[in-house]
């Protein structure tokens, strides 16, 4: 799969290289860990974002040598838990499982109680996920086309679902609506769950989840996927072509995922959580985990993903301002 950051410095053969430490723990800093580390999940437990940082907080514990302790924050998008992350001592022992909602569109979108740049140091990277365009299998349309036609003539007929104003789904869907023409109202969620909930149930029509969330229901028919919003075919689904390949061009979103350290955290600090996060994305039985449900493991150094921040604040700032949303 074509990288979705293609400026950003790739590391994997570094975190591959590290691998070989995976079986005694990271101690490049000695006074890190002195106790448990809080990974802060901005999602409730059982969602998709828990259970990668699940799988990640297992293997960093036995790396650092000190558990790391998921603690489920969920609400406002994120927000709840970036802004407690933010405002937590800055010494390593409180981190987050951000991603492309905390650090990329909500603060796009509105102005909120932290900086994204400001009062966070970047760790590392953890996986990237494609967008997926689903349906209700009810909806009469195979494909991307059909779906298109049938809103046109009956724009009241159909809703969109999102996981809320400012999320993925929702800046997704706007920008489709854009590209295609398509003639849908929004109908925002507290999270993705009960908004992937009532599409199944027919309650709203059309989603855009991640592929990372969205490939267990489509696997068991309840969910109709047409179309990936990424830069090519995921071998998960090989037969659902891209958005482009369906004729919509300018619509391709990936979710990412990703760990921040409160800002001024010490950079010996940040270094060794990055070389614990990029040794425990090495690991084959983490990556192998991740993969099955939709997501491709992708590491970084801290300096790389905070270019990578940067980029997509300045992307979903435009993408705001043509499609004119706003927060309410």
């Amino acid at each position: 799969m074509a990288h979705p950051f293609p400026s950003r410095r790739r590391t994997l053969a570094a975190a591959l290289a590290l691998a070989t430490l995976a079986g005694a723990p990271l101690a490049a800093h000695a006074a890190f860990p002195e106790r448990s580390i809080t990974l802060v999940v901005p999602t409730a437990a059982g969602g998709g974002n828990d259970g990668m940082a699940r799988v990640v907080a297992q293997k960093m514990s036995q790396l650092l040598g000190q558990s790391v302790i998921v603690e489920n924050k969920a609400g406002a998008n994120g927000a709840i838990a970036a802004e407690y992350v933010a405002r937590a001592a800055p010494d390593g022992h409180t981190i987050l499982f951000g991603y492309i909602g905390t650090h990329g569109m909500s603060p796009a979108l509105q102005k909120l109680r932290y900086d994204p740049i400001t009062q966070f140091e970047p760790i590392g990277m953890v996986c990237y996920s494609p967008t997926l365009m689903v349906i209700n299998p009810k909806v009469p349309a195979k494909t991307v086309a059909e779906f298109v036609a049938l809103t046109k003539a009956n724009p009241s007929a159909y809703n969109y679902a999102s996981a809320g104003n400012g999320t993925a789904p929702h800046f997704s869907a706007e920008m489709f609506k854009l590209e295609s023409g398509a003639q849908m109202a929004h109908v925002p969620y507290r999270g993705s769950a009960p908004a992937m909930n009532d599409t199944m149930a027919n309650q709203t029509q059309v989603m855009f989840p991640s592929l990372f969330s969205a490939s267990s229901h489509v696997k068991n028919g309840k969910l109709r996927a047409l179309a990936l919003a990424g830069p090519k075919r995921s071998s998960l689904m090989p037969d659902v072509p891209t958005l482009e390949e369906a004729g919509i061009k300018g619509v391709e979103i990936t979710q990412w995922y990703a760990l921040f350290a409160p800002g001024k955290t010490p950079k010996a600090v940040v270094d060794q959580l990055n070389k614990a996060l990029n040794t425990a994305l090495a690991d084959k039985d983490v990556a192998r985990r991740i993969e099955e449900q939709g997501a491709v493991v992708d590491s970084s150094t801290p300096e790389a993903l905070a270019q990578t921040v940067r980029q997509e604040l300045a992307k979903w700032r435009g993408v705001v301002q043509k499609a004119q949303l706003t927060a309410d």
